[in-house]
């Protein structure tokens, strides 16, 4: 078995068309002593058998299979058999540069940090995709989210796809395998929570191929706003202006669906603002695509914005009738 300072956690479903790619990013580091643990979640696509194929050719790979689907079971298992002094997840739907690696584990190294993270640039393939991309690197799209747009090192709350010390994964209990989603952004907050910092190096790119469709991106968010919703249960003081924003214009949005009929005016004023908003950002980064990508950028935030408001309160709900659930039996 290959000696390993470093541990990259590949946990990936449904990602024949991607995997094989983004194995190669991780396999052409500048660093050599790595241990890959390639995790599948019982994907009924050809994922485990291109994996499996790329780890024929290289004993740095290992795979493993998680029955569950659950992307936090899948990192707990691989942080139980990880070698590495330092924990990276690598997500599959990403490439990353040649020196990815020693980056993060020279900032690591310093003792300072308990998990570092680059930032995240989007990349689409069709007009719709290419729209998408420049949303989610638009301040409108993702407010104080600042690893899509951000251009200055700093200390942030979140990391996406985080680089951390293994022994404090471990002590932390690793990943909280009732999250589906937003299962990174709690282990964070437990991370900042235990005393250690985040720290978000701009200069760290991660190539990631986000939806190509607004049909797709919608029911990405609806499932994010949903699992956020549950995630804020467990944890109510992790809640950040931006988590409140996309509920709220649910909110104004239903609120004014209901007066329209009576009073119009009324319901003109309480989406106006958002409509004003929404227009203005989207001639601004519309600017920064080609043509035909352009039109697709209002929906794309449409799609965002609408989808993580109403998957929060469909969270909301299904909490709400679980925790009545429960008093009603004790």
């Amino acid at each position: 078995m290959p000696p390993a300072d470093v541990t990259v956690v590949i946990p990936a479903r449904n990602e024949e068309d991607a995997i094989e790619a983004c194995l190669r990013s991780v396999l052409e580091q500048d660093r050599i002593d790595l241990q890959v643990i390639g995790v599948d979640g019982a994907s009924p696509d050809g994922t485990q058998q291109v994996v499996r194929t790329v780890a024929a050719r290289d004993p740095r790979i290992g795979v493993l299979t998680n029955p569950d689907h659950v992307i936090s079971r899948s990192l707990n298992m691989a942080l139980e058999r990880a070698r590495g002094q330092w924990l990276i997840r690598v997500d599959a739907h990403c490439t990353v540069p040649r020196d990815y690696v020693s980056r993060l584990v020279r900032h690591l190294e310093t003792g300072r940090w308990g998990g570092v993270g680059g930032r995240k640039d989007g990349v689409g393939g069709s007009a719709a995709g290419r729209a998408i991309a420049a949303a989610m690197a638009s301040r409108f799209g993702q407010g104080d989210s600042v690893y899509h747009y951000g251009t200055v090192t700093g200390t942030v709350d979140h990391i996406p796809f985080g680089a951390y010390p293994t022994s404090l994964a471990r002590a932390l209990g690793g990943w909280d395998e009732r999250l589906p989603v937003n299962q990174d952004y709690e282990f964070d907050y437990r991370i900042r929570r235990s005393g250690h910092e985040l720290l978000f190096d701009p200069d760290i790119r991660i190539e990631w191929m986000n939806r190509e469709t607004l049909g797709d991106l919608f029911r990405q968010y609806r499932r994010y706003g949903k699992d956020k919703a549950r995630s804020l249960r467990i944890h109510p003081d992790s809640t950040s202006l931006r988590h409140l924003a996309a509920p709220a214009l649910v909110a104004a949005l239903v609120g004014a669906a209901a007066v329209a009929w009576k009073r119009p005016a009324l319901a003109l004023a309480g989406v106006a603002p958002y409509a004003v908003a929404l227009a203005a950002a989207s001639v601004l980064t519309a600017r920064r695509v080609d043509e035909h990508a352009g039109p697709y950028v209002p929906g794309a935030f449409v799609a965002m914005h609408v989808g993580w408001g109403l998957g929060f309160w469909e969270g909301a709900a299904s909490e709400a009738r679980q925790l009545l659930h429960r008093e009603g039996r004790g």
